[in-house]
């Protein structure tokens, strides 16, 4: 009877793992919020990062984070810098690319709680009188043990959820200054 608990263990344990190496190595998370604003009204909200702090989910999580500001006021080059509980770590975010109203990209270096870099990026496109705002980030999970991690926490729903707050948040901001 022990024998076969065992060997039950063993061939979960062995499909689990086989599970865990066929996923992919690149992640993307997506999301997208329609914004009754031109692009230009939400470029300017992504491009400076001083704006971040009043739609951004993780600064909400953490209102006492230290943040710094590098490089130009936005735009390629602006480097925003963070520091704060363990909801929120610590890191760094790089615009790498601008496009006026239409994209955004950006390297985003995380330092705890651990070590990983990412691309994220904003794209505007424009629909009559509105905006489609798609924020995204794709991340490289190389490792088996980055692999297993990815699977057990459901990163697409965590940071999708964080997404999709900072997408409406952004929304309710850009939408309030269009109108005005």
């Amino acid at each position: 009877m022990l024998k076969r608990i065992l060997l039950a263990l063993v061939a979960i344990v062995a499909v689990f793992c086989a599970y865990v190496a066929m996923q992919p190595s690149t992640t993307r998370i997506e999301r997208s919020a329609i914004f009754v604003a031109p692009p230009s009204a939400a470029f300017a909200e992504v491009s400076d990062f001083r704006n971040w702090q009043a739609w951004s989910p993780w600064a909400k999580l953490d209102p006492n984070a230290k943040a710094t500001f590098e490089g130009p006021a936005s735009g390629q080059g602006a480097v925003f810098r963070w520091d704060g509980n363990d909801e929120v770590g610590k890191g760094s975010m790089t615009i790498t690319e601008s496009r006026p109203d239409e994209h955004i990209g950006m390297r985003v270096d995380f330092e705890k709680p651990w070590a990983a870099t990412s691309k994220t990026e904003f794209t505007f496109k424009p629909d009559g009188p509105r905006t489609i705002v798609t924020w995204a980030m794709t991340g490289e999970a190389p490792s088996f043990f980055a692999k297993a991690i990815c699977l057990l926490m459901n990163s697409d729903r965590m940071v999708g959820e964080q997404f999709e707050k900072g997408l409406a948040a952004m929304k309710t901001i850009v939408e309030g200054k269009s109108a005005s």
